[in-house]
């Protein structure tokens, strides 16, 4: 990847990761604001697949997880975004066509995202959350991300696909 590209979307990712933890949590409900470096990974795997999905939702989760106010063990963002982008690379050859499918593939990740981040923290006995919060904020992370999903996926997959290398046409 040339490094223009890798640049560009290190930039996307850390502005995303600024508004998510910056102006975005005025807007907490619960303790949970939208995502939106899951909705950035979620717009790489639709336009661009599974594998650079999957390392943009690492390098997002690694910022989300290490920027303050974090008060949760680092690496479980990451852990569920890498996922993230991996599963909703694999349905971007039928979400490209429809914006139903693109906002299900949005809810399904918002799904399981949120659950494999709150698992990981019941997993890994972290005190942030106890058990039955953890499982009581998915609904609302998830219409969140529903609600914002028409506001970020389009800029972003224009910007993704515009990044995108020209391809070589063989003789």
């Amino acid at each position: 990847m040339p490094l223009a590209r890798a640049l560009t979307f290190t930039l996307v990712l850390l502005f995303a990761v600024v508004l998510q933890v910056s102006f975005f949590s005025f807007f907490s409900y619960d303790g949970v604001v939208p995502n939106l470096v899951l909705l950035v990974v979620v717009a790489a795997a639709l336009t661009r697949g599974p594998e650079l999905a999957a390392v943009l939702g690492f390098v997002g989760g690694m910022a989300i997880d290490l920027v303050p106010p974090a008060d949760h063990v680092a690496g479980r963002w990451a852990l569920a975004l890498v996922l993230v982008g991996y599963v909703a690379g694999r349905v971007r050859q039928d979400a490209g066509r429809s914006t139903l499918v693109a906002l299900g593939t949005v809810a399904a990740a918002s799904f399981v995202g949120t659950s494999v981040f709150a698992l990981s923290g019941m997993l890994l006995r972290d005190p942030a959350i106890p058990v039955g919060e953890a499982l009581q904020v998915i609904p609302t992370a998830l219409l969140y991300d529903l609600l914002l999903a028409p506001f970020v996926l389009p800029p972003a997959m224009r910007m993704f696909k515009r990044m995108q290398p020209q391809q070589q046409v063989a003789y």
